[in-house]
């Protein structure tokens, strides 16, 4: 393949700058795009030739400096396995192009980021793409990528939360928090994500100045993601918080600024302050190189890929059973972007409302959330609450025989009183504000009695739930105390089974 000499002389080049600011040469065995994203060239075929791999590495510079990261090595690694599934002499010939079409099996919308690749590659002049190629690609109608399979069938492994397994995950959090098993980094990637919705790499950009606090209200000003040729933390969109992620956060912040602190000694400026990232990458501080320029770019910032790795140890760690699989409820970033979304339909929210909470910045991909969305928030009646309790496992504290079997059990103030009598003993030291005895069923400090009225509790909760879903004719308002009533109904089984065991012994 003989690429002319002219168009060489134009537009080819040794080294360009990525959309994020990173110099890579070209010809090199590896592009380093961002501080997350990177591939070898030498993946490549071998048997691939020459002048194709120059015109090609020419056309996917521009890609690199121009689009994301991401989808820069998409593209990459599209045309790689086109590469790898065609022999050489066929490359870019019509019939090795239908015969890679066939080859997806109805995966075909891959073709879409090919058909404009190569579009690029012949609109700049190189050679190697037969005209005909073109003509024949233009001509396709290639269907989308299925999108919202997930969401639509309310995957219990990788769609939406349901209200109880959330109620959950975030109790759990503040449990291991307060415990030690999980970090403030880690609590706080997690909450940031359930309680906004946001997606990897808006988190890992934060700064300490995007804790914004307005007119008595709480932000997180997250940079906008996936914007095919934003800048890097070039446009924002605040989003409002509750207080208690706010002040997570603040000590998060106060985190971050004392590691800079402890790396730099004396040469620390104080004015950065507010540039220093919120979730530090501190390991690649260069202490020969001044801060404020080393801020200036994405590189002491977390990594993405941190957050998946955390969510996997905060999935064992929380180890919230799903009520409906029996089984730890998976956790990744994406299921609470769906939660969002989907909560949001069910509240009636539209697609322009939707879109804007989860920063599209059209509503192409939101429509999933308003079109054939199963309901999976139930009627619960005593029968259904006995039956999934076991699998919900809400309750998180120990149900001993009377009040002098239990810690602090010579305290009366320890008691825990509902209106049909004390239900159980507080065995915590500390300061607790919550609403007795609402809260206590989920919390790990309450220790029921055995011949509490507990059945009571849960039969007061089941007719409010039927009340306010009456009255206010909405499911999901009315399902608010969920979780609570499959604590009392694990309550209720246990200790009836435990009385069956006394009476049997």
């Amino acid at each position: 393949m003989i690429i002319n000499s002219s168009i060489i002389a134009r537009y080819e080049r040794t080294n360009f700058i990525s959309k994020d600011g990173y110099e890579v040469a070209i010809f090199s065995d590896h592009w380093k795009l961002n501080k997350d994203i990177g591939f070898f060239l030498d993946h490549l075929p071998e048997w691939l030739d020459s002048e194709i791999k120059r015109a090609f590495l020419q056309v996917l510079s521009i890609y690199a400096q121009t689009s994301s990261a991401p989808y820069t090595m998409a593209v990459f690694r599209r045309f790689r396995h086109y590469f790898e599934s065609t022999t050489g002499p066929l490359l870019f010939s019509p019939e090795s192009v239908i015969s890679y079409r066939s080859a997806l099996e109805g995966e075909d919308w891959h073709l879409s980021s090919m058909r404009a690749f190569i579009r690029t590659w012949v609109s700049l002049g190189y050679e190697g793409v037969p005209g005909e190629t073109l003509k024949m690609m233009e001509g396709w109608r290639i269907k989308g990528n299925e999108k919202g399979y997930a969401v639509q069938s309310m995957c219990p492994e990788s769609g939406p939360l349901t209200d109880i397994e959330m109620e959950g995950v975030v109790s759990r959090l503040i449990d291991c928090y307060s415990d030690g098993s999980l970090s403030l980094r880690e609590v706080c990637y997690a909450m940031i994500l359930a309680l906004t919705g946001r997606r990897p790499s808006q988190i890992a950009a934060l700064k300490v100045k995007d804790l914004l606090f307005r007119g008595g209200r709480y932000f997180i000003n997250f940079p906008r993601a996936k914007q095919k040729y934003g800048v890097w933390r070039a446009s924002f969109k605040k989003y409002q918080i509750v207080e208690d992620l706010w002040t997570l956060l603040q000590e998060q912040a106060e985190s971050s600024k004392s590691a800079f602190v402890e790396a730099c000694g004396d040469k620390f400026n104080a004015d950065l302050i507010p540039e220093l990232p919120l979730f530090p990458a501190i390991k690649y501080y260069d202490g020969g190189v001044e801060l404020g320029i080393q801020l200036s770019g994405d590189y002491l910032h977390a990594r993405v890929a941190e957050l998946s790795y955390v969510m996997t140890k905060v999935k064992e760690k929380v180890a919230v059973i799903s009520e409906r699989t029996g089984a730890i409820t998976h956790l990744n970033p994406y299921r609470f972007r769906y939660t969002l979304g989907t909560n949001l339909a069910r509240e009636g929210r539209g697609e322009y409302i939707i879109a804007e909470a989860l920063d599209h910045s059209d509503i192409q991909n939101v429509g999933v959330y308003v079109k054939n969305i199963p309901d999976i928030v139930k009627r619960i009646d005593k029968a259904v609450a006995l039956q999934l309790a076991p699998f919900a496992q809400a309750f998180q504290g120990v149900i001993v025989r009377d009040e002098a079997k239990a810690r602090r059990g010579e305290d009366r103030a320890s008691r825990v009183c509902s209106a049909g009598g004390n239900v159980g003993t507080c065995g915590s030291y500390g300061f607790c504000g919550a609403l007795a005895p609402i809260a206590c069923y989920t919390c790990s400090h309450f220790q029921p009695w055995l011949d509490g009225p507990h059945e009571l509790v849960l039969d007061d909760l089941l007719r409010e739930r039927d009340n306010v879903r009456d009255t206010t004719g909405d499911l999901k308002i009315a399902s608010v105390n969920d979780r609570l009533i499959l604590a009392v109904s694990n309550v209720v089984t246990r200790c009836n089974a435990m009385k069956s065991e006394f009476v049997n012994a």
